[in-house]
């Protein structure tokens, strides 16, 4: 499994971005989907997660009700919405795959539960 994320880049305070993460190898629609951040000097934190069927999705405090993470089974591709970004959300955001997820779970909340991980987009949030 291979996970490319894309859409990051330099943006000012209040504003929107929507990064994505698309998968190859493997069945997507299998796949729990998350979404973590590391600040530089500051430990990768979970910012969002989704099951595989959509149905569950789950936020970290600090990002709840400001950015929704959703999928496209089709396109093999789970999105991170960012709205009212920020300057502490600046950070590297990286894509997981949990490949493990069984049908019935939430979403996958814990970086120990991912197998895989995408390359990380900067998203740069000036104030």
């Amino acid at each position: 499994v291979q996970l490319q994320a894309s859409g990051g880049g330099l943006v000012q305070a209040g504003d929107s971005l929507r990064v994505s993460c698309t998968a190859s190898g493997g069945s997507f629609s299998r796949f729990n989907m998350g979404w973590f951040r590391q600040a530089p000097g500051k430990e990768r934190d979970f910012v969002a997660g989704i099951n595989r069927s959509g149905g569950d999705t789950r936020y970290a405090d600090s990002v709840r009700g400001r950015f929704t993470i959703s999928r496209d089974n089709n396109r093999k591709t789970t999105y991170l919405q960012m709205n009212s970004l920020k300057p502490d959300d600046t950070a590297v955001y990286y894509c997981a795959a949990d490949v493990t997820a069984i049908l019935s779970s939430g979403a996958t909340v814990t970086a120990r539960g991912y197998e895989y991980w995408g390359q990380g987009t900067q998203v740069t949030v000036s104030s």
